[in-house]
């Protein structure tokens, strides 16, 4: 899948970009010669990683954004629509995972037991408050002329592989994490249908199995391999797809 050509004067938010798939998913796009905004939880680790970046010639800046802060929402609009009018491409790339079994890691389904107190906080991070950005920074992303959304599903988000025996990850049954990820791929299809007259698309990427604290140091991928679906889609040339759910050059079944 290309990457469209001309990048030079784009700006992109990444949120969670301090570390691991956000903070390669801003260094590669600020290769590219997009201005990148690194969504930030900390303010100083923001102000951190901006100073990282500008030593490796790329163009960044930060904005303290706690996706569950509904104040930061509207302060993060006003800082874009003050200092750049306009947001070529959101990255939804903050999200958490709760429901392990045990601090090693191990996966055991407790759908049945799973306190509703961590479902609820699963879906306030990756889900509802996801919805809620999206919509504050869209009449930015209108002024885009090619805006770009990309939310951070995962494969686990699959329903389709989930109910199939055969499939690698049907073992894998972390309800609140997987049902999140398959309610944003649910805000995915509709966002995209509702936009599908307008130069932006809307897609859901999995990264990968990747080694983050997320996903844990087992994983066969690195961070910087991970960014590279959500690089892709943030860059998607006017024949790309939308509305899709995909990893890398591969598209997943919801």
């Amino acid at each position: 899948m290309s990457i469209a050509q001309n990048q030079k004067g784009k700006v992109a938010l990444i949120t969670g970009a301090t570390r691991g798939i956000g903070l390669e998913t801003a260094r590669g796009l600020g290769r590219l010669g997009i201005t990148v905004i690194i969504g930030a939880r900390d303010a100083r680790n923001g102000v951190a990683v901006v100073n990282q970046l500008k030593q490796e010639g790329i163009n960044a800046v930060s904005v303290k954004i706690d996706v569950n802060e509904i104040a930061d929402h509207g302060a993060v609009y006003d800082y874009i629509d003050n200092n750049f009018g306009k947001l070529d491409i959101l990255i939804n790339n903050a999200g958490i995972l709760l429901d392990v079994e045990d601090i090693s890691g191990n996966i055991v389904n407790r759908t049945s037991t799973l306190p509703i107190e961590l479902i609820r906080e699963t879906f306030d991070v990756n889900f509802f408050s996801q919805i809620q950005f999206t919509q504050t920074l869209l009449p930015l992303i209108r002024k885009s002329e090619a805006g770009r959304i990309v939310n951070l599903s995962s494969v686990l988000g699959s329903l389709t592989l989930h109910a199939n025996p055969d499939a690698p990850i049907y073992s894998f049954k972390t309800f609140a994490y997987n049902a999140s990820k398959a309610a944003l791929n649910a805000f995915t299809i509709h966002l995209a249908h509702e936009l599908r007259d307008t130069p932006i698309k809307v897609n859901s990427v999995h990264p990968g199995w990747v080694r983050t604290r997320l996903g844990g140091g087992s994983a066969s991928m690195d961070e910087a391999e991970g960014s590279v679906t959500s690089i892709k889609f943030a860059t998607l040339p006017e024949e790309g797809p939308t509305g899709a759910f995909y990893h890398q050059d591969d598209q997943l079944p919801w």
